[in-house]
């Protein structure tokens, strides 16, 4: 059975890393996923998303929904991998060395410190200048650099803290973006504003790309956050409050983006914090509007430095061998990871929205064959079913290279190429569907198959899960399990 936690140990630091985590350890419900997603989800940097959609074209009337497409297409990825996470107990990157071998992992491996070292950056940018404005600072960069501090600080105690923030930034996110909606139309003509344009496929599918992306980008670390969750919690509960939680925040919040983008046009491009201050009303509305800009940014970045941290150490334990490591190397990773993002956010561009598109692109680009590969994978092929202690030994059942793996994830980013429509290059088929970019959709659909095809008639999953000695199942050099469905 699950242990109590004291209110002291739930913001103790935490001890685990890559190991699966002990039933005696597992804790909470799934109720614990909508908080910490919606509140990750209802921020500025998901407001900046939605009115890309608009700045580069949609009218905000077809941007909304185009952006709940995307965003209901991707979250229902992101919540099969988040439903991962009980059963196995283990980080979401671990358990992708079971399709891509344990050194082989490390390919994709590499892409998701990128994003995360990215997104990281993206917002340290935000929250610094919000919290420049919250404290009367006179510099920014002195802002971004307190930011950091204080996502070290939340990031290197761990899991238990990090869901705290995602509770406090749900009911943060709700009373402050919902007075900023409010606020849009009290200040604005939006109807003078909205359905001025008629409907384009290349900006609508720009837009659906948009919030899809935002979604699957949360993929490759999702399961991290509900692996604690006890082992028996529902495969479909674990499910739908990852999915509502994340969709409807970010929803709520490009929604926001993209009636902002279309009542202020340039006043928002050119300052995006300082107009949502500004939109706030009062000065002291103006304060809690940035206090809330910077709660929300913290939970997420907090999720950023803890997933970037357990990347490089799944990386690097690769080919070392261990699984687990000591609370000051721990902490040492997660602020080395941090100052890295801060170092990459002073340096920031100017173009900070195109460049963001752009980012957001990209990364949709490398991770939807990823997210391919583990899910037909882990319920089609495997059903459920995996070697868990294979995950930590290049010499198992899964080996250190999975070619099979590796070539159709090669495939997946490739044919995505001739549909890519960035600003540094413009794929030939992308030219003929006038500029619509539906990269993402061709990669998905064309991985899924070739993987599915390819490994369904040679994969030798286990008959049944097998979990570590010691974990709670049983005794002996494993234990083994048969996968319930939820």
């Amino acid at each position: 059975m699950p242990v109590q936690h004291t209110s002291g140990e739930r913001l103790a630091m935490e001890r685990r890393t890559i190991e699966v985590i002990p039933d005696a350890e597992r804790h909470g419900t799934p109720r614990s996923q909508f908080t910490l997603w919606f509140g990750a989800n209802m921020q500025i940097t998901a407001i900046v998303d939605g009115a890309l959609s608009v700045v580069f074209g949609a009218d905000a009337l077809w941007a909304i929904p185009a952006l709940l497409i995307g965003n209901a297409l991707g979250g229902l990825v992101m919540a099969l991998h988040s439903a991962q996470g009980p059963r196995l107990g283990v980080p979401q990157m671990i358990s992708s060395r079971a399709q891509f071998g344990v050194h082989g992992a490390v390919l994709p491996l590499v892409l998701v410190i990128l994003m995360y070292l990215g997104f990281a950056a993206t917002g340290s940018v935000l929250a610094g200048q919000a919290l420049s404005e919250l404290l009367h600072l006179d510099s920014t960069r002195l802002g971004i650099l307190l930011f950091g501090a204080l996502t070290a600080v939340v990031a290197v105690t761990g899991y238990r803290l990090i869901h705290a923030a995602g509770r406090v930034a749900t009911v943060v996110g709700v009373l402050g973006l919902g007075y900023l909606l409010v606020r849009v139309f009290t200040q604005y003509d939006v109807g003078a504003h909205v359905g001025t344009q008629g409907f384009d496929a290349a900006t609508f599918l720009l837009a659906v790309g948009l919030g899809a992306g935002w979604q699957l980008t949360f993929g490759p670390y999702v399961a991290d956050y509900s692996r604690y969750l006890p082992r028996h919690t529902s495969t479909r509960a674990t499910f739908w409050s990852t999915f509502a939680g994340s969709v409807i925040g970010s929803q709520w919040a490009m929604t926001l983006g993209a009636l902002t983008a279309a009542v202020a046009g340039k006043a928002f491009l050119t300052d995006q914090v300082g107009f949502l201050g500004e939109l706030a009303g009062p000065a002291v509305l103006a304060l809690l509007v940035y206090l809330v800009i910077v709660v929300g940014k913290l939970t997420v970045n907090c999720l950023n430095a803890y997933g970037g941290f357990m990347s490089i150490l799944t990386t690097v334990t690769a080919f070392d061998g261990r699984s687990r490591i000591s609370a000051a190397a721990r902490a040492a990773y997660i602020i080395g990871f941090t100052a890295v993002s801060v170092g990459i956010a002073l340096a920031a561009s100017a173009d900070f929205l195109n460049n963001f598109k752009n980012f957001v692109l990209l990364i949709l680009m490398v991770f939807t064959p990823w997210s391919a590969i583990n899910l037909v994978d882990y319920y089609l092929v495997s059903r459920e079913r995996v070697d868990i202690p294979a995950l930590y030994d290049p010499e198992g059942r899964y080996g250190r290279w999975n070619l099979t793996a590796l070539t159709c994830y090669v495939v997946g980013v490739a044919v995505q190429i001739p549909f890519l429509a960035t600003k540094l290059y413009t794929g030939a088929l992308t030219k003929k569907l006038d500029g619509a970019d539906i990269s993402w959709i061709v990669g998905l659909a064309v991985t899924a198959a070739v993987y599915w095809l390819w490994v369904r008639r040679t994969a030798d999953p286990p008959a049944e899960t097998v979990y570590p000695a010691g974990t709670g199942t049983g005794t002996g050099t494993a234990d083994r399990v048969t996968s319930p469905v939820g």
